[in-house]
């Protein structure tokens, strides 16, 4: 039986304080969820009573998992239809291939939902049912109920494919202006002449055209041109052959639009990531080949040549030059194999459909596909599913079939945007399934940490009081707990804590990434003022409860002065509280296109800078966490989860 969204949630909307968000009820299976081994979370088990989260932190938002399409796009698996093509995978006795394949089906049900963490950071939310393909073939997430046994998935598990699949480059005017420069100084004829001719004031000549072979690169160019104001007519440039194609082209005479044309092709003075990736693009539909597991450009221009020599190191791709033809044209070649060629496609996001092809190409990888850890969310969630002519498909990089979700909160079937913020899932039988938990005999009253995920303590507990319940049931039961929390909404609850606190290991922590006022605003518009995280950490601390906070996330070149940093561990000391460490921000998939999307807005300079030290990794360098200390003045610890 499938079920919909609005079927399997009583959506209610908040008023007051609370307009703008809506309460999405489900009833948990589960609240008591143990933590998987090697994780650094402070204790073995933990409860998060609320999914999403009203904070509005820049950097607490995941994607949509994308499904690679035949044409070498990726589409979230949402999206996808009955009829579409994707790529699959087929066994020709030696290899296994990515083929294009058919979708046959697309709908949506309800299993239990499980967490898969890879060692790339890629977290994929499935069913214990789905199964992924690993080096020793097809395996389940989770094992069979007994007394039935099945191959499941275990850490040290590698799963094999592409790894993550990168986001497309958004098309706006940056990006325009780039494919344009890209795609005209490398395949348009653009100039104005003058000659002398009788009868005439004067025999001046301006031209632009631009012909191709293949339409959509054309047709791209056209559009693009169009938003610049500049309007050309399309014509058949030359006629198709048996060894030749047919061309067709676009072309103007208006002085205004060549001028125009020539403004927009300038080498711009500062290039932005966006212009970078538009001249990417143009330039590889215009003189880019793919074919025989090589992608190149070539060219014989120096300067064009220098350009996309360092537009493709920004990116982080391995950028070879080679040596130069008798004709004087040179290639550059990227290296790294089909996983670096794939990330370049989408990264740049070429229109040319036939270039991003990767048709019968053996699944080989050094991706880091190693499995780290299966979780169990214990909750029954939608699960979306295609069945497809070769039974799989690549889902975020890895070959898979059956019952997919979208990460984080997509997997509910909102978006990836102001939806996390927006609409709050809410166990509301946490507290009665809680105790029963507790009560059970093989319950051995382990501590238990609260915040792991999501705010305990975010505004949706002043209207549901479940965090209070859940500490209630586990004081009654004898069982010690931490609090991890940015909301001095804690401080309501300062008598049930006291109470725990007397005979229980109690902590109540809060994190603390600035004091700087205008960042707080800028990076958590939706969570409390710092200051009142202090003070709360003051009331908490007079009260005898051991408390402090985690300086984090430290977002650099935001809020990593010496004196920033000071002054967050000064108040932290003064208020009665332990410093537990230094966090700088972590880009987890996910998270890494939401925050890097807004900071591209919000400030494009550091926003180059973050592209620069976040390149290839999650987290910022070792060194930048030791400068950190440094610049506060004392010596680092240790590792900070």
């Amino acid at each position: 039986m499938l079920f919909s969204a609005d079927e399997l949630f009583l959506p209610e909307l908040g008023t007051g304080r609370m307009s703008g968000l809506e309460f999405l009820h489900v009833t948990a299976k589960r609240i008591l969820n143990q933590v998987p081994t090697g994780s650094r979370a402070p204790s073995n088990w933990t409860i998060n009573v609320y999914r999403g989260c009203s904070h509005a932190c820049s950097y607490c938002l995941a994607g949509a998992t994308p499904i690679l399409m035949a044409d070498g796009r990726a589409r979230p698996l949402a999206d996808v239809r009955r009829g579409d093509r994707v790529y699959g995978t087929t066994f020709d006795g030696k290899y296994r291939r990515y083929v294009p394949t058919e979708v046959l089906d697309h709908w949506r049900t309800v299993k239990r939902a499980y967490r898969v963490t890879l060692e790339d950071g890629t977290q994929l939310i499935t069913s214990g049912d789905h199964r992924f393909l690993t080096g020793r073939g097809w395996k389940h997430v989770a094992p069979a109920v007994r007394p039935a046994q099945r191959p499941h998935l275990t850490p040290n598990n590698e799963l094999l494919g592409l790894g993550k699949l990168a986001c497309a480059a958004q098309h706006d005017e940056d990006y325009q202006r780039g494919y344009l420069t890209g795609m005209i100084r490398g395949d348009g004829h653009l100039g104005s002449y003058h000659y002398e001719r009788a009868g005439r004031a004067h025999g001046d000549v301006h031209r632009f055209r631009l012909a191709l072979a293949d339409a959509e690169p054309l047709d791209r160019s056209r559009e693009f041109l169009e938003r610049f104001g500049v309007l050309t007519t399309t014509f058949q440039f030359t006629e198709g052959s048996e060894n030749r194609r047919a061309m067709r082209a676009i072309r103007t005479s208006s002085k205004a639009a060549v001028e125009r044309v020539k403004e927009i092709v300038e080498w711009p003075a500062e290039q932005s990531d966006q212009w970078q990736l538009g001249f990417l693009a143009g330039i590889f539909d215009a003189e880019g080949s793919h074919s025989g597991g090589i992608l190149r450009i070539s060219n014989a221009d120096r300067e064009i040549l220098e350009r996309v020599l360092s537009a493709a190191r920004r990116f982080g791709f391995t950028a070879v030059l080679e040596p130069a033809k008798e004709n004087g044209v040179r290639s550059i070649r990227i290296a790294g194999g089909l996983r670096e060629r794939l990330r370049f496609l989408l990264t740049t996001d070429p229109a040319t459909t036939r270039k991003r092809r990767m048709d019968n190409v053996a699944i080989k990888s050094d991706a880091k596909l190693r499995v780290v850890t299966v979780e169990d969310t214990g909750i029954d969630l939608p699960m979306y599913d295609i069945t497809t002519g070769t039974g799989d498909f690549i889902a975020d990089g890895v070959v898979s079939h059956n019952c997919f979700a979208r990460p984080t909160h997509e997997y509910l079937g909102f978006n990836s945007g102001d939806d996390f913020d927006r609409k709050i899932v809410v166990k509301i039988n946490a507290v009665e399934k809680l105790r029963a938990e507790l009560a059970d005999p093989s319950w051995r009253g382990e501590p238990v940490a609260m915040g792991t995920n999501t705010d305990p303590y975010q505004r949706a507990e002043a209207k549901y009081r479940l965090t209070r319940g859940v500490l209630e049931a586990l004081t009654e039961h004898g069982t010690p707990f931490s609090i991890l929390t940015k909301s001095p909404l804690v401080t309501r609850d300062l008598d049930v804590i006291t109470e725990a606190a007397r005979t229980l290991a109690v902590s109540v922590n809060f994190s603390l990434g600035t004091l700087d006022e205008r960042v707080w605003r800028l990076t958590e518009p939706g969570a409390p003022n710092p200051r009142r995280r202090v003070e709360a950490m003051a009331r908490l601390s007079a009260a005898g409860i051991r408390t402090g906070a985690l300086m984090a996330p430290i977002l650099p070149g935001l809020s990593d002065r010496p004196d920033q940093l000071r002054e967050v561990v000064q108040a932290i000391e003064g208020a009665g509280g332990r410093l537990l460490g230094l966090g700088p921000l972590h880009l987890r998939p996910g998270v890494r296109e939401h925050f890097l999307g807004w900071l591209a807005g919000a400030d494009p300079e550091l926003h180059a800078d973050y592209q620069r030290r976040y390149a290839g990794t999650d987290h910022a360098p070792e060194r930048y966490l030791t400068e950190l200390y440094r610049r506060l003045g004392r010596p680092r610890p240790g590792k900070i989860a």
